[in-house]
């Protein structure tokens, strides 16, 4: 190795201070192995693996503050870093911030599935963004319920007063009840209307199209093999791994090159989980 190649000595100690940090986070000693990571920043800041260990062990002790400003750094240095991505989406929606955490952990999902679709973090990540999305559906569905609710109510006075001003009491008996049954007509049509309103917020199935015919789950990254049958990515590679190089439904032979992303049932389930929030729920 040239003397210009050769690593200097701020890079080695830097390197053992990483190993040392690792050791330390392995044993549960976080606060010695952020020490570690500083010491290693301080000497080689533009690493960003350090960054992100560091946060780590900040995720480990809940303290969200640093976990957001080491990761922000990280994705400075490498725009790419799944973890750094990740770990700022956690602690965007620590505090609340739905939208923005919600975006960071999309982010980490793609980078992940494009580097390692069957790595342990992509799971990780989609259970994370899945649960955020349920949150958030649940807060804006609580919203949604009690604006409809209120909506309701105030139909209701309206109806009964406009039935009180069009056919006051001195009417006689018989056109009274018939005005009486007009208006409980208008209202049993209006409960209609508010029920068919909430209807996107009321749990069901998921039609079984959007659901890996394995998992039976709905989908997350659908991919279509020859023979036409659909599975969840990281399933199917399992499969091929473990149990061999056949579609586990037409037994035909495959192999991973043949399969492709299947985008019409991807978007179709993004529409899907945009009407209904609900779907999101995991356990």
């Amino acid at each position: 190795m040239s003397p210009i190649a050769a690593p200097s000595s701020a890079t080695k100690q830097a390197e053992l201070l990483r190993q040392d940090g690792n050791l330390y986070f392995n044993k549960e000693r976080f606060g010695a192995a952020i020490d570690a990571y500083t010491e290693a920043i301080t000497l080689c800041p533009n690493v960003p693996v350090y960054w992100t260990n560091r946060a780590l062990c900040h995720r480990r002790r809940n303290d969200w503050t640093k976990v957001e400003e080491d990761c922000r750094k990280a994705i400075k240095l490498d725009g790419s870093s799944v973890k750094a991505h990740y770990m700022l989406g956690l602690a965007l929606l620590e505090r609340e911030e739905f939208a923005e955490g919600i975006k960071e952990l999309e982010k980490a999902l793609d980078l992940g599935r494009g580097a390692n679709p069957k790595s342990y973090m992509v799971e990780e990540i989609w259970q994370a963004l899945a649960k955020a999305k349920y949150l958030k559906w649940e807060d804006e569905s609580t919203k949604h319920a009690c604006e409809l609710q209120s909506l309701k109510e105030a139909c209701e006075t309206a109806l009964e007063e406009k039935h009180f001003l069009d056919f006051p009491q001195t009417e006689t008996e018989g056109f009274l009840d018939e005005a009486a049954k007009s208006n409980l007509q208008e209202l049993k049509a209006l409960d209609r209307v508010f029920k068919k309103a909430a209807e996107a917020d009321i749990p069901s199935e998921v039609p079984d199209y959007l659901c890996c015919k394995i998992t039976l789950d709905i989908f997350r990254d659908p991919v279509i093999t020859p023979s036409g049958v659909s599975y969840e990515r990281a399933v199917i590679l399992n499969h091929l791994e473990k149990v061999g190089n056949f579609d586990p439904i037409t037994r035909e032979p495959l192999d991973e090159s043949q399969l492709i992303p299947n985008l019409a049932i991807k978007e179709a389930v993004q529409a899907f989980l945009d009407e209904h929030g609900w779907a999101y729920k995991t356990d």
